[in-house]
């Protein structure tokens, strides 16, 4: 019997259960796996053999090396973990942060200064507000250049 997730109706946002916990589980123990010093230094020289070594799906390969740190998440991946590839690049939180929502690192910064994205319009999917699909990306950073 499959169990009722009201939360999946929100959003632009993936909640980390038990079921992502699964899916993301070696996405996230290559993730830790970047917490050594030499581990860093292999993924950084072939990402992709390193990647190779990890029993993870050929999506959560692809993701990683565009880190696409959005479909990470939608694979399982928690961003706790992910931050570790974030950290790997020289990215700080608040750049990865805004990579996901297509903004530039002071849009984001100035976004969140402001008290973050309103709930108006964005309680549930298929509302008409900022955080909707039809919205993203955000922000200069996402948006194609003519």
């Amino acid at each position: 019997m499959a169990l009722d997730k009201p939360y999946k109706d929100i959003p632009g946002t993936t909640i980390f259960d038990a079921e992502q916990s699964r899916l993301g589980y070696h996405l996230n123990q290559f993730c830790m796996s970047l917490m050594k010093a030499a581990n860093r230094e292999r993924f950084k020289a072939d990402e992709r053999a390193y990647l190779d070594e990890w029993p993870m799906t050929e999506d959560q390969k692809q993701a990683v090396l565009a880190r696409d740190l959005n479909r990470c998440i939608a694979l399982g991946g928690n961003i706790y973990f992910l931050a570790k590839i974030g950290a790997t690049d020289g990215k700080s939180f608040q750049q990865m942060a805004g990579s996901m929502t297509g903004m530039s690192e002071d849009e984001y910064r100035d976004m969140m200064i402001k008290g973050g994205r309103s709930a108006e319009g964005n309680r549930y999917i298929g509302e008409d507000g900022d955080a909707q699909a039809q919205h993203q990306p955000q922000g200069q950073a996402g948006r194609k250049k003519d």
